[in-house]
């Protein structure tokens, strides 16, 4: 299970575990060897390590170009 994503500022990631809000996506605001994370269900934002982010992510979307 080898899932080389590239992570940027303003990717959705869903995590295997929900919030206890209930909401499984979360907004990136930071990247680096710790990334800090927006809850997308109650803006809740917390920093957590890359490793714990890469391990429990269960998909990446990308976030939306703007195109005129």
């Amino acid at each position: 299970m080898d899932q080389r994503w590239v992570y940027e500022v303003g990717d959705i990631v869903k995590l295997k575990k929900p919030h206890p809000c209930g909401s499984c996506e979360w907004e990136i605001l930071r990247v680096g060897a710790d990334f800090r994370l927006q809850c997308l269900g109650c803006g809740r934002q917390v920093m957590t390590a890359r490793r714990m982010v890469e391990k429990n992510a269960r998909a990446l979307r990308k976030k939306e170009t703007e195109q005129g």
